[in-house]
């Protein structure tokens, strides 16, 4: 079934990737790796749900198909929670396949998209002075600039000043916009989905 999936594949103009079993794809899994992820329930070692839940607790966002010969609905709902495309059952029409293949490759343009924005956002606050990151933070924060000022031990004026050059250099157009861009380049933050 596998190979002839991957043909099938290759034969639309998708490149594909084989494994033999989860523990092999876990093994062999990079951080950057794009696309989406085809998985039978039923594999040797663990499952392709458990596959799919392995690898969200790594961080990826990678969009599954599952594919199953043996579906209930009990297997259907954990793809589901985990974030699964579709789940299919053996056989399954190929006009079907290929159109959740189109939803995940979809889903993934929109997560790179995301990401490429989050990683421009970072760029353009890394290039701030230290100190219109520190009103940026406390903008993000939703404090007013007399707040900001008393924190930093500086006048109302100048977090004005320095949010208007923030502003200026991030190109954004109105507060919440800055705001946007603060909480999207913090470390760690940003939209797993």
């Amino acid at each position: 079934m596998r190979d002839s999936i991957a043909l099938m594949l290759g034969l639309e103009g998708y490149r594909a990737a084989v494994f033999a079993d989860a523990e092999a794809f876990l093994a062999a899994w990079r951080e950057d790796w794009a696309g989406c992820v085809i998985a039978d329930v039923r594999l040797r070692g663990q499952s392709g749900v458990e596959l799919q839940d392995a690898l969200r607790e790594r961080g990826t966002a990678l969009p599954f198909v599952i594919i199953t010969a043996h579906g209930d609905v009990a297997t259907a709902r954990a793809a589901f929670r985990s974030h699964a495309v579709d789940f299919l059952e053996k056989p399954f029409d190929n006009a079907q396949f290929f159109a959740a293949i189109e939803t995940a490759f979809a889903l993934e343009e929109r997560r790179i998209h995301r990401q490429d924005g989050r990683r421009a956002d970072a760029e353009k606050v890394e290039r701030l002075t230290p100190r219109e990151r520190e009103v940026l933070e406390r903008a993000a924060q939703g404090l007013h600039a007399k707040e900001i000022a008393a924190a930093l031990g500086i006048s109302p004026r100048t977090v004005e000043v320095h949010k208007t050059r923030i502003m200026e250099k991030l190109g954004v157009r109105n507060v919440a916009e800055l705001v946007r861009i603060a909480i999207a380049a913090r470390p760690g933050d940003g939209d797993r989905s």
